[in-house]
């Protein structure tokens, strides 16, 4: 039969309806784009997703539970293993429901240092979404610079404290050591560095062309939605809503501090992208801040590994053991607002502790978003939300 036949054969044959169906298919948990052990359930009708269903567990490690079998002080090095990548935040938020309980108050020296190593924190924990979201998205080479940037970072804290990962830097009634002799010149110096780097990752990636075109209208998470799933940090800024504890419940020394809440309009994976790369830029200026305000006291008594001055640190007795009662602490870490409740029974340990993990919580939209995407979209999506399994199955 000629071509031309065929073609004229196809075109006058009753339309055959195709027959699908709809498959379930697992994302995880061990898929390099679910960041960490994450397990997510899709139905997929060929390439479209249908509904997406995150099984978590795989990380558990009972945190919540061991604090309740160790004292306030030993607490702390459970904390820096919840969300690896602001571990400093974690030893923070901790201290401060500690704290609260026992009546302490921490030096104002110890505050502005808190702050100041929090946003550190901060930079160095949005470098590495910037760099592995790229990577998602087949960028390769800003995976490098961001990794680059944040070890600088990281030689900081090493040199603050002795480690690069789990610091137990932050303790209950200040911070184990005051700032070595020389490290706020060297803090100085790497704020003008990370600053020209900003621009260049800029260039590389936020506003790259494909970049872009794969992020863009991909994960939109209208005002309301983002409200009524409570999510928090740069998941509810990148809806347009200016909700940062450090504004709305002012902690530590963030009302003595200059800077503005990010938002972004645009509710899908590129404006929360946007929102952290600028928040980066917001932290360099509340850290210009700190080292300004921290160069007005006085310096350290001797170069001892672990000086015990004063000015960082408020006396608290070994074995503290707090009247009973309960409070509720929370600060603005990386990926949004991290509480810490806390019962006292009155003995030295914990009666009970609860996290309210943002992961966890910002996680919780998943289904809500994914269903009318790619199947491809998916990994855009994912690694937007910025999880940390640690933190999210505690």
């Amino acid at each position: 039969m000629a071509a031309t036949e065929l073609r004229e054969t196809v075109a006058i044959s009753p339309r055959r309806e195709i027959r699908t169906e709809e498959m379930e298919i697992n994302m995880g948990p061990q898929h390099p784009s679910t960041h960490g052990v994450l397990r997510v359930v899709i139905k997929v009708d060929g390439e479209w997703i249908r509904a997406a269903d995150p099984d978590l567990g795989y990380l558990h490690r009972s945190f919540e539970k061991l604090a309740e079998q160790r004292t306030y002080p030993q607490g702390i090095f459970l904390t820096d293993r919840w969300d690896y990548l602001s571990a400093m935040n974690n030893n923070w938020v901790y201290c401060m429901a500690v704290e609260k309980l026992l009546g302490i108050q921490v030096p104002e020296k110890a505050e502005w240092i808190r702050v100041m190593i929090s946003e550190f924190q901060r930079i160095a924990s949005h470098l590495v979404f910037l760099g592995t979201y790229g990577l998602d998205m087949g960028a390769l080479t800003p995976f490098f610079y961001c990794f680059r940037e944040r070890e600088k970072i990281l030689d900081l804290f090493e040199e603050l404290c002795g480690a690069r990962l789990t610091y137990n830097y932050i303790r209950i009634g200040g911070v184990s050591r005051d700032i070595p002799k020389g490290w706020l010149d060297k803090a100085e110096e790497l704020l003008d560095y990370l600053a020209k780097r900003f621009d260049e990752l800029d260039d590389l990636l936020t506003y790259n062309k494909i970049f872009v075109a794969r992020t863009v209208g991909i994960g939109v998470i209208p005002p309301e939605m983002a409200m009524d799933y409570g999510l928090t940090g740069p998941m509810i800024r990148g809806s347009g809503i200016p909700y940062d504890v450090r504004r709305a419940q002012p902690y530590s020394v963030y009302d003595q501090i200059e800077f503005d809440v990010v938002t972004h309009p645009g509710c899908d994976c590129w404006a929360r992208v946007w929102v952290r790369s600028q928040e980066m830029r917001q932290s360099l200026r509340i850290i210009k801040q700190c080292i300004d305000k921290l160069r007005t006291f006085p310096e350290p008594d001797s170069d001892l590994p672990y000086d015990p001055s004063p000015y960082v640190m408020a006396k608290v007795p070994p074995k503290p053991k707090p009247k009973p009662n309960d409070v509720y602490v929370c600060i603005e870490s990386p990926r949004g607002e991290l509480g810490v409740y806390m019962v006292s029974d009155g003995s030295e340990k914990p009666y009970r502790m609860k996290i309210r993990g943002p992961a966890f919580v910002n996680l919780s939209v998943l289904p809500a978003v994914a269903p009318g995407h790619k199947v491809a979209d998916l990994v855009a999506i994912v690694g937007n939300i910025d999880i940390v399994m640690g933190e999210v199955d505690r």
